[in-house]
């Protein structure tokens, strides 16, 4: 984030504290509770958001090195991510082209081919099949005809993208608009990776997405955790494009009044969270960020998991291995894990019971108040890429 612009969300923060006021959507809407429990427009999600549109599958630090790999179920096909020799990005269908068994099993490693469990046809780091047991007997292959299925894939910005869609686009800087700058200043590339965990929850993927959308709800739901650092009901809220930042307020904020803003680092006094269309969000805490994908399962509206991948500074990474030093930073490690179980046993709890209110048939729509701009973004994007009509704004 530019410095001018970490002044001033600092600045707007401390405007809304000092005002007792908030973000302000300049109005509620309604969302209809059928976008959650309807298994028509669950397909037209998967098919539109998940099925043929760029993803984010992780950071530049989930491929270390060359040879390193990590395959992927989330997109409801199996995918193998590598880097190459010359540290290039690739994604592929993981799929033997033989008789079509799944090549790489394991989550992540370094190897310097794939071989395929069933008759060991072998597959470099770039795809391209380099061998074939016994091809005297088994007959002449045109090797060049029978790589793995390329999937269009681009790292950019410390970020690694892939569509599932072989034929798919990858416009990564139309889409973005102007947040590409600011996560280009982010140097995302710069971390390493320390630690995922997966949940598993029942409700639709986008009650667990509208969880990081407002902090109205930190002094109630979140009262004996995040309250205890973040001023709930206060925010700093910015789109671009069908993506956005929330600037979340740290009680630590107040440690920053009367010193020179040039020395401001936002991560000071907020805590900037980017969310990526359709389903990424992007956290940018002083350790290192957090990533968190939410992803349905596959067209049925009631289920879906997250994926929550941790990074680290590469300084803190270091000392960490050293037993004097890692004491010392050990708490960093500790409040990544600790927030990601506040997703779960809190937020995702929460937004369980929703799920089980939306199929209640108790109520037809749901509010979003004017101190919940994400949320009016969120349905507002999802609606106007499927084709709908936006929300229904109900006061003003």
């Amino acid at each position: 984030m530019h410095p001018d612009e970490q002044i001033r969300v600092i600045e707007r923060l401390m405007k809304h504290l000092d005002d007792g006021t908030n973000v302000d959507a300049g109005g509620q809407v309604r969302n209809p509770v059928s976008c959650y429990i309807c298994p028509d427009i669950a397909q037209q999600e998967w098919l539109a958001f998940f099925q043929d549109y760029p993803q984010v599958l992780g950071l530049s630090a989930d491929l270390p090195t060359p040879g390193a790999f990590f395959t992927s179920a989330d997109l409801g096909r199996p995918i193998l991510c590598t880097r190459d020799a010359s540290g290039a990005f690739h994604a592929f269908l993981n799929v033997c082209r033989h008789r079509g068994t799944i090549v790489e099993s394991e989550r992540r490693g370094e190897k310097k081919q794939f071989n395929c469990p069933f008759h060991a046809w072998a597959y470099n780091l770039k795809g391209e099949l380099v061998a074939v047991p016994k091809e005297d007997h088994f007959g002449p292959v045109d090797k060049s005809c029978h790589g793995l299925v390329v999937l269009p894939a681009v790292e950019r910005y410390g970020l690694l993208w892939v569509n599932a869609n072989p034929d798919g686009a990858m416009n990564i800087d139309e889409l973005l608009g102007d947040l590409a700058p600011e996560l280009d200043a982010w140097q995302l590339d710069r971390y390493v990776r320390q630690d995922s965990v997966t949940y598993h929850h029942a409700m639709n993927w986008k009650l667990a997405i509208d969880t990081f959308g407002e902090t109205y709800h930190f002094n109630t739901l979140h009262r004996d955790s995040l309250a205890m650092d973040f001023y709930g009901n206060v925010q700093l809220y910015d789109r671009y494009e069908r993506n956005h930042r929330m600037a979340l307020c740290l009680k630590n904020i107040d440690t920053l009044r009367g010193t020179p803003r040039e020395t401001w680092d936002v991560r000071q006094g907020a805590l900037p969270v980017y969310y990526l269309f359709p389903n990424v969000q992007l956290i940018t805490g002083m350790g290192g960020p957090t990533l968190v994908r939410v992803y349905p399962d596959a067209a049925n509206p009631h289920q879906s998991h997250s994926q929550i991948d941790f990074y680290l500074e590469p300084q803190i990474q270091q000392a960490l291995l050293d037993p004097e030093m890692a004491e010392r930073y050990g708490d960093v490690t500790q409040r990544m894990q600790g927030f990601a179980e506040i997703i779960r046993d809190e937020d995702y709890v929460a937004a369980a019971l929703a799920h089980e209110g939306a199929r209640s048939g108790a109520q037809e729509y749901i509010t979003f108040g004017r101190n919940e701009p994400a949320l009016h973004h969120y349905h507002n994007t999802y609606r106007e890429a499927l084709g709908m009509p936006p929300l229904e704004v109900i006061s003003n």
